[in-house]
């Protein structure tokens, strides 16, 4: 599907919807928990969808109170042989993959999508350490067939790839007989592994850091059921809250401003950037007339990186934006995918290794590019569309269910 952006004045509030890394870690906790949990503003992404179906294979109840509540009553017993169908969610995957490594049984986990095509080697590497028997579908991707039963240990592992596994582990270790330890060398994305601790403590789970990368886990714990909300999410506030930056009058509102979300960093990064931010009621905006060309590492948010880029381009000046390998092994190769589809409009970027370097431009040429089905990519490229000379036409565009189903609706209204 190819949706067309055309450039114009855009006014109205936005209403944030949830956020679907609290949605999925919510969820997962919830379908472990002794009892009744009830979850509010529960997410309805691709990726929620998947994660809640996975959640009811494995056997927890699931009752809806009304379009975004439920309640779900925890798994009383893990099958001991399942399929489970990921979609395509990164997060969900690595999530499942842990929470079945720590259980008896045979556990396979299919997935769809770009997900066929993220390498899953940390998987490879800690199951065969520890002694673990799965098989990856050529060697590191999923499907993966495993059979669970980890045992307590001194885990180490390399955190440079992504906190997901780190979040996975920090999941499954309390549910293992006997006392853990967990050290992830080089741990990247910190702040959604404190968002991880913060729902787990929810939950009834006690996790103790012992340094930044460290972590002591007792076993034999018990989830608790509970009431929590889900909250609404930064990342994809940051598309509209970069819009409002560049001169539209949009509006968000719903977010916690004290949220441990990474992506809630984008407050800081405009701000650094010359932009001057504005709450009133509750809702939140940006005032960019003075806005400039500025240097920051990404690595620890790096679903920024797309929207940032636009904002670079459209500032005076020269932006610097490291972190640039963490793009990689995302939805697509979004550095490279920024580069191309940039000059595609005439806008050149420069990728250094690690690092991209923006020069800002006067004005962008609109046209037509793709997404290459990545749903942040067509976010980005739509907010670059209401500042183009010319309609703005974006290919794959369907791919915003990944995570906001609603974002051309969203447009269409202001």
């Amino acid at each position: 599907m190819t949706i067309t952006v055309f450039p114009k004045k855009y006014k109205g509030n936005i209403l944030i919807p949830s956020s679907k890394s609290d949605t999925q870690r919510a969820l997962l906790a919830a379908s472990l928990s002794n009892g009744k949990s009830i979850l509010k503003n529960v997410g309805i992404s691709e990726d929620d969808k998947a994660m809640l179906s996975t959640i009811k294979q494995l056997g927890a109840s699931v009752k809806s109170i009304n379009e975004n509540d439920l309640e779900i009553d925890g798994i009383e017993s893990f099958p001991s042989e399942i399929t489970l169908h990921c979609g395509e969610s990164g997060l969900g995957s690595r999530l499942l993959i842990s929470i079945c490594a720590s259980q008896a049984g045979k556990y396979t986990l299919n997935a769809e999508g770009s997900l066929l095509k993220r390498t899953m080697l940390f998987y490879v590497d800690f199951f065969k350490k520890h002694n673990l028997e799965a098989n990856f579908f050529n060697h590191h991707y999923l499907p993966v067939s495993l059979i669970g039963g980890l045992n307590a240990d001194e885990f180490v592992v390399d955190g440079t790839q992504s906190s997901q596994y780190i979040s996975g582990l920090l999941m499954a270790l309390p549910l293992l007989n006997g006392k853990s330890s967990l050290k992830a060398e080089n741990l990247k994305s910190i702040p959604y592994v404190d968002m991880t601790i913060q729902t787990l403590k929810q939950f009834g789970i006690q996790i103790q850091r012992t340094s930044k990368e460290s972590f002591f886990i007792n076993g034999n714990q018990s989830y608790q059921a509970t009431q929590y909300t889900v909250e609404s999410d930064w990342s994809s506030a940051s598309f509209w809250l970069v819009a409002s930056a560049l001169g539209q009058e949009i509006t968000v509102s719903g977010l916690n401003i004290d949220s441990l979300q990474a992506d809630r960093k984008i407050i800081e990064i405009l701000i650094s950037a010359g932009c001057e931010l504005k709450i009133e009621n509750g809702r939140i905006s940006f005032e960019g007339k003075n806005r400039k060309g500025f240097e920051v590492d990404l690595a620890d948010c790096p679903d920024l990186f797309p929207i940032l880029t636009i904002f670079a381009v459209l500032s005076p000046g020269t932006s610097v934006l490291h972190g640039v390998e963490r793009l990689i092994n995302k939805e697509s190769n979004r550095g490279k995918v920024l580069q191309e589809e940039l000059a595609k409009l005439g806008v050149a970027i420069q990728l250094n290794k690690n690092t991209m370097i923006i020069e800002g431009v006067r004005s962008v040429s609109g046209g037509v590019i793709s997404s290459q089905n990545d749903h942040r990519i067509a976010m980005a490229f739509a907010i670059l569309g209401m500042f183009s000379e010319s309609a703005l036409s974006i290919e794959n565009s369907e791919s915003v269910s990944k995570s906001y189903p609603n974002f051309w609706e969203e447009i269409a209204k202001l």
